[in-house]
């Protein structure tokens, strides 16, 4: 047993591309050579699979993670929107409890934090998007029970 991970960019028609995990990497490191020009000025939906392997073939979905890429004109991930997401991430720890009630105030920032980012940041995908994303990596739709 393993762990493998598929990533796949949802189109505005809901359809699928496949990113390799080291074409993944080598963008998000701003890698000079990689971009996707299709998707510049633009604000990508993407699907992270994490999935549990038997000799590198996948047997069931561990989690998913459904976010957002920004890239820059040249079709780059936007630095920018990285680092207001690392930003929004630190604020969202909650208040040590001495921090979260000072007499009538109670101290919310993380919460509103937890809201702003969700909102930007994720998304909920369609069961049709998830039922394409199992049929993509199992080879077949899942079975209905």
């Amino acid at each position: 047993m393993g762990l493998g991970l598929r990533i796949f960019i949802v189109n505005d028609d809901d359809s699928l591309k496949r990113l390799s995990v080291a074409k993944f990497e080598r963008l998000r490191r701003r890698d000079p050579e990689e971009r996707l020009p299709q998707y510049a000025g633009r604000r990508v939906r993407y699907a992270l699979v994490v999935l549990e392997t038997e000799n590198r073939k996948p047997v069931e979905i561990i989690m998913t993670e459904h976010s957002y890429l920004y890239f820059d004109s040249e079709g780059r991930i936007d630095t920018s929107e990285r680092e207001k997401a690392a930003t929004l991430a630190v604020n969202m720890v909650p208040p040590s409890p001495k921090e979260r009630q000072i007499g009538q105030v109670i101290n919310a920032h993380h919460r509103f934090a937890k809201k702003h980012y969700e909102r930007r940041y994720s998304w909920t995908p369609a069961p049709e998007i998830v039922e394409s994303i199992v049929t993509t990596i199992f080879g077949k739709a899942p079975a209905m029970g």
